[in-house]
């Protein structure tokens, strides 16, 4: 397995995850490290941000079907980085009732003897709490959890550290826990308020770096860009090397 496999992971949607992970991913990968990054949300989002567009390709949804090996799905995307799409079945993973707990195991049993020259694993989860996220926590020892700064993103905040905590009870692991505010518009005053608010409760884990909300990262998919290949002179570009940066060195405030 790699040497650090982290899910990026919210149940509330619109807290920018995948913006997240494309843009973070690139980074670490610009700066020499080994990346695999695996889109685990069925709506394959990530795929599309990286350019990427075949909706019919299978993925990592046939990888936990038992259909393929997870080394046969890999498609580089840029240097040292390389892409898992969803794939089209990627659903009826959600929605499988027979098993056990063996549904939840399916993606870490995939990862364990594979990709042990990666750097990182990372895993682009749905904002859901069903069979996927907990195939994602099954396999992660580390999460990242991406925050909008508004007041329901608290509420999120608090209903996704009571399922990690059933976890870590479950699974009898720690995982190492870092946040990132994702989307922060510096100009509200209830960005500053949901930010101290977190900082009290997160101490040792919210991560340096903000990233502020801005039109291009919005922009970037369309293109099947990154922010480093978009506007790589821009304050957006500038955020995510920071953070890059901070996540390895887990730079906290």
């Amino acid at each position: 397995m790699a040497e650090r496999v982290v899910a990026i992971i919210n149940q509330k949607g619109g807290v920018g995850k995948t913006t997240t992970s494309t843009n973070l991913t690139h980074a670490l990968a610009k700066s020499g490290k080994k990346v695999t990054v695996i889109d685990l949300d069925p709506q394959g989002h990530l795929a599309v941000s990286f350019g990427v567009i075949n909706p019919n390709m299978s993925g990592i949804d046939e990888v936990m079907l038992g259909n393929t090996e997870i080394v046969q799905n890999l498609i580089p995307v840029r240097d040292n980085l390389q892409l898992i799409i969803a794939g089209p079945r990627l659903q009826e993973i959600e929605q499988l009732t027979e098993g056990g707990a063996k549904r939840g195991d399916l993606l870490r049993k995939a990862l364990h003897e594979n990709l042990d020259d990666q750097d990182f694993v990372f895993i682009d989860c749905p904002p859901s709490s069903g069979v996927l996220v907990a195939n994602a926590l099954f396999a992660a020892d580390e999460i990242l959890i991406p925050m909008a700064s508004d007041f329901l993103a608290l509420q999120g905040l608090s209903h996704m550290m009571g399922t990690i905590k059933r976890f870590e009870t479950v699974l009898k692991k720690n995982y190492k826990l870092s946040l990132v505010m994702s989307r922060y518009a510096s100009t509200r005053r209830i960005s500053k308020d949901v930010l101290n608010t977190i900082l009290q409760h997160f101490p040792e884990q919210v991560l340096t770096t903000v990233i502020r909300e801005t039109a291009l990262l919005a922009e970037c998919p369309s293109f099947g860009k990154t922010i480093l290949e978009y506007r790589p002179g821009s304050r957006s570009a500038r955020d995510f090397r920071s953070l890059a940066t901070d996540f390895l060195e887990h730079k906290v405030m």
